[in-house]
């Protein structure tokens, strides 16, 4: 029987060896003819995959930039509007957001006048608790830059029987925070929606109804999209809360008592409030309102439609332009002509502005009441 045995490998080689056969192991070489073909095509490969998915987004970008929102609705003025804010063609600002139709122009403001007629005024002393029991104060608020949605339909009759100016300062801002940022997050919501709209190749029926409603909201003329991105923005909060102290001497006002009105402005048709010491010949009046709501809505379409506030609405779009916020302190130089003091005016405003620091609000943010404001936050 025989007896079988392994031989190793090591042995093998020995034993070759001394037969003079030298076995040495053959190294893999990455570099061989074939790998070398393979490694070429693999890398052409990978470049040509890597260029085209850095390409492609570049030119679905342009395309969507470039392309018209529909046959109905087309944004011949974008080029034109560009150049306007580097300063290359002045000639043409004076076609964009200059022409206004008033008719649709405060429908939504009107809407407030069907509200049922059974609103409280509540007292100084009842509006202070509130805010206390739901913990609500300007020193949290600055720095939080967190407001709780608080939303007052009246100013209190009390208000001006506050002796500590401070407090009654205080009380006022209070008030009208809340229904400052929720007119700015309605627009910031519109302006969001519009841009989604206008980076859209096709669009579907509710969308363009929408844009029509947004169009005749704001008087715009012709269809002008530029106008429109001119006009639906927001007002800075702090500039917000400068004019209706200085309009209504910190909520003091007959007009802010006697009909919620802010921000003094004039109407010559339909309800209003006669000036005191106003001229027997004289057809003005102070716009009342029904909510203080109403007022603040109407302040905003005002100065975003307005002609008087047309170069405002221009130093806005070029702030937006270069990426900047909102600032109070540029954009109040182009309220001169919102009083006839002018100038004066304006100086009384920023005043008002740094004394009270009401910059410290402008980047505050309203507790949201309902889902469609979480998205702010």
């Amino acid at each position: 029987m025989i007896k079988r045995t392994k031989i190793s490998m090591d042995e093998i080689r020995k034993f070759l060896k001394k037969k003079g056969f030298n076995i040495t192991k053959e190294k893999k070489s990455f570099f061989k003819e074939k790998n070398l073909d393979v490694f070429f095509k693999t890398v052409l490969s990978s470049l040509m995959l890597v260029s085209f998915f850095s390409i492609m987004p570049i030119v679905i970008n342009f395309t969507k930039e470039r392309a018209l929102l529909t046959q109905e609705f087309k944004n011949n003025s974008k080029n034109n509007f560009t150049k306007t804010l580097e300063g290359k063609n002045y000639e043409k600002l004076s076609r964009i957001d200059n022409e206004l139709n008033q008719k649709y122009l405060f429908d939504d403001v009107l809407n407030f006048e069907d509200l049922p007629d059974n609103t409280v005024r509540l007292s100084a002393s009842t509006i202070k608790q509130l805010f206390l029991d739901t913990g609500y104060n300007l020193s949290d608020v600055r720095k939080k830059k967190l407001v709780k949605p608080v939303s007052l339909s009246l100013l209190p009759a009390e208000i001006k029987m506050i002796e500590n100016t401070k407090e009654r300062k205080e009380l006022f801002i209070q008030i009208i925070l809340p229904l400052v940022i929720k007119e700015n997050n309605n627009i910031k919501l519109d302006r969001i929606k519009l841009f989604g709209v206008l980076n859209k190749s096709k669009n579907t029926n509710n969308e363009k109804n929408w844009l029509e409603k947004k169009l005749k909201q704001y008087g715009v003329i012709n269809k002008d999209l530029s106008t429109l991105k001119i006009r639906l923005d927001e007002i800075p909060i702090s500039m917000a809360i400068a004019q209706a102290a200085k309009e209504t001497g910190w909520g003091t006002s007959r007009f802010a008592q006697e009909g919620n009105a802010l921000f003094g402005q004039w109407t010559w048709t339909g309800e209003g409030i006669k000036p005191a010491g106003a001229d027997d010949d004289s057809t003005h009046k102070v716009m009342k309102f029904k909510v203080l709501q109403a007022s603040v809505k109407a302040y905003h379409r005002n100065l975003n439609t307005h002609s008087s506030y047309k170069e405002f609405r221009s130093a806005r779009a070029q702030l937006r332009d270069e990426g900047k916020e909102l600032d109070s302190s540029i954009l109040t130089k182009y309220l001169d002509r919102y009083a006839e003091t002018g100038k004066e005016y304006v100086k009384i405003l920023q005043q008002i502005i740094k004394q009270n620091q009401l910059t410290d609000f402008d980047d505050a943010r309203l507790l949201p009441s309902n889902i469609d404001l979480e998205s702010l936050i």
